[in-house]
């Protein structure tokens, strides 16, 4: 199994429509990957707040969508858009990641549970998830998580329970937390023995410097490739059966007690 994380510059000098044409460019491009995974509202930036309103957009049929949709049709590949500020039926904002299968149909979406910002931001701009999200690739059961989702063990833990072997993260995570960032995503890998595929942006929005270095991780929590700190498309060949080998050679799930 193929994955490419697209580690995406977030450039306020770039406008959205300009990114979501050059991204799906870049998605098509990788017509020899299994799964093409999108950074954290790439189209307007995790830290761009006076951007959600005027760039919130439906989920299903937006702009967004219909270009991720077709880019990942054209390539052939499943595709973790990231995600977008989705305005709900009820002008509720969210931020959901949406996943797209190899025809261009819509198969997923994840409305981040965990919101990032302290009673301000996204904290009070934004609707709460209530739902965990898994979605059945051809050799593995993904999870979905979004940036500040990362430091909540339990959420990936329960994912495990629903099947998941392998974690798909999107994050606008900023670079004065990277270490943070390294830890958590490979200790979600090794206390769940599960592949992370963790895509976080690059460039600065909102005038918060994003941390790049986006990374996979292996179900024995070694790091199978780390992007640096600019734009960058990161390319790692996974073994699904992996997860499998790793939990029966070394059996700590079944030791669960809480």
């Amino acid at each position: 199994m193929r994955a490419s994380l697209l580690q995406i510059d977030v450039n306020p000098h770039e406008s959205v429509a300009d990114r979501r044409v050059r991204v799906a460019e870049l998605v098509r491009a990788q017509s020899g990957s299994d799964l093409v995974v999108l950074p954290e509202l790439w189209p307007t930036g995790a830290f761009a707040y006076e951007e959600f309103e005027a760039n919130a957009e439906s989920a299903a049929d937006g702009p967004t969508a219909e270009a991720m949709a077709a880019a990942a049709r054209g390539a052939g590949v499943w595709l973790h858009a990231g995600s977008v500020v989705e305005r709900a039926e009820d002008g509720t904002l969210y931020n959901t990641a949406l996943v797209f299968g190899p025809d261009g149909g819509l198969r997923r979406t994840y409305r981040k549970i965990h919101r990032f910002g302290f009673d301000q931001g996204e904290a009070v701009m934004m609707g709460g998830g209530q739902e965990v999200a898994t979605v059945r690739l051809p050799d593995a059961v993904a999870g979905l998580a979004t940036c500040y989702d990362l430091r909540f063990p339990e959420l990936f833990r329960r994912l495990t329970d629903e099947g998941a072997g392998l974690f798909v993260i999107c994050a606008g995570w900023p670079a004065r937390r990277r270490e943070h960032w390294t830890l958590l995503t490979r200790a979600r890998a090794v206390e769940n023995q599960a592949y992370v595929l963790a895509c976080c942006s690059t460039g600065t929005h909102g005038g918060v410097p994003q941390a790049g270095h986006s990374l996979v991780v292996d179900p024995w929590g070694e790091v199978r490739g780390e992007a640096g700190d600019g734009e960058q498309i990161l390319t790692v060949d996974l073994d699904p059966a992996k997860i499998a080998k790793t939990r029966e050679d070394f059996p700590v799930l079944r030791d669960r007690v809480l």
